[in-house]
């Protein structure tokens, strides 16, 4: 997920750790106690994304690849980050110890606070197609959720709207809603968002701002409306995905009755349960290849229909009335991948990410990306292990295509 939704949403956690647990006898203590909160949520909630550094370890791409979501999204390595947090939080922010010591719920809230953040990081990370392995070592494979666009408004808003309203002033009260709202009318006008989301949205944060209004500023009926609404989202996209993946099963079944579904992955658009991108994986045994298509689908084309998906993320020129269309398809032999991930050890390292893996002349790329802004940032070229040593600390991820290997 984008680190603005991972922000907001351990914003709120904290928030509701802090209005759950009994109040300080001292206001002053009170008023650091949910300042640290606040402060361990957040970063707790985006700490895993600290990997980034470690992309130079291995040549570009393998680098984003295999380290972004890496050893810091796994749940046995979480244990030392949240020490390390917890240390750091103790050293550098002298306020807090002296509540620490005095306060036992102010310990059980920092535990709390900061374990809900990084579980809360790795579970919305894994709600989109890129995926995560959160077993790691224990089970080396990706998981992935295929329900929620990577950048989810939704969950802006669940996360912003409570927490505006607690604030004292009221310009600065109107202040983060107006900017959500016009943030959420720009995406609309530009194509990332349907109108009936907008509507949606807005209704969603207007409902919010009126119960934190009416609970007061010691409430926490809108923190736990709002985490409960974007669970109940995440639960709806997890029907529509399944019920998206059926559709798909079945049109693929009918072109080609001879061919495997090995895996469809599945990309939502945001705040938007009905359109989506698709990329399936088949396999042809007597043929000796493997397919990859791409597509888009509307899951309930009477209430909208494919051309009215989003313009700004929409592939394809769908006729009205259309539910499902195929815009991209590539067949390759199954002996020219096997013979590349045993012969080029960049590429076999590749594989460990690649859930789609597309196959040109001189190239690779993950067909799930192909149509990203700042292109499809998973290429590789084929040539670079020609005289050139292998890369070293290659992590040990599963293969997600292991079954075409």
């Amino acid at each position: 997920m984008d680190n603005l939704s991972h922000s907001l949403v351990g914003l709120a956690a904290g928030e509701l750790v802090h209005r759950i647990l009994p109040a300080e006898a001292d206001p002053a203590r009170q008023r650091t106690r949910r300042r640290l909160m606040l402060v361990s949520c957040w970063a707790a909630s985006n700490f895993p994304d600290l990997d980034l550094v470690l992309s130079g370890l291995l040549p570009s791409p393998l680098g984003y690849l295999l380290h972004h979501r890496g050893h810091t999204h796994t749940l046995l390595l979480e244990i030392p980050q949240a020490l390390l947090l917890i240390a750091l939080l103790w050293l550098l922010w002298p306020g807090t110890r002296a509540v620490l010591r005095a306060s036992k719920p102010a310990r059980a809230g920092l535990l709390a606070a900061v374990g809900a953040g990084f579980l809360l990081h790795i579970g919305m990370d894994a709600l989109n197609s890129y995926g995560v392995h959160p077993f790691y070592p224990f089970d080396p494979r990706w998981v992935y959720g295929d329900m929620v666009f990577i950048l989810e408004p939704v969950f802006w808003v669940a996360g912003a709207v409570p927490l505006a309203m607690m604030l004292g002033n009221r310009f600065w009260r109107a202040l983060p809603l107006v900017a959500l709202a016009g943030m959420l009318a720009y995406f609309t006008v530009r194509g990332f968002l349907h109108w009936g989301s907008l509507a949606a949205l807005l209704a969603f944060g207007a409902g919010l701002a009126m119960l934190q209004q009416r609970a007061g500023q010691a409430g926490k009926q809108a923190l736990s409306v709002a985490l409960l609404g974007a669970l109940g989202f995440v639960a709806l996209q997890g029907a529509a995905m399944r019920h998206g993946k059926t559709i798909v099963a079945d049109h693929l079944r009918q072109l080609d009755p001879a061919s495997t579904l090995l895996d469809t992955s599945m990309t939502a658009f945001p705040a938007n349960p009905l359109c989506w991108i698709f990329v399936s994986a088949e396999r042809d045994k007597v043929a000796g290849s493997y397919r990859l298509r791409r597509g888009m689908l509307s899951i309930a084309p009477k209430q909208l229909p494919l051309d009215a998906c989003p313009a700004a993320l929409s592939e394809g020129a769908p006729g009205p009335g259309t539910q499902l269309v195929i815009n991209w398809s590539q067949e390759a032999a199954l002996a020219r991948l096997r013979e590349l991930q045993l012969s080029n050890c960049r590429f076999d390292a590749w594989m460990r990410f690649a859930r789609m893996p597309a196959l040109g002349a001189d190239n690779a790329s993950d067909a799930r990306f192909s149509t990203t802004p700042r292109g499809n940032f998973t290429t590789l070229p084929l040539d670079d292990n020609n005289g050139q040593p292998c890369p070293a600390g290659v992590p040990g991820w599963g293969y997600p295509r292991a079954d075409l290997l």
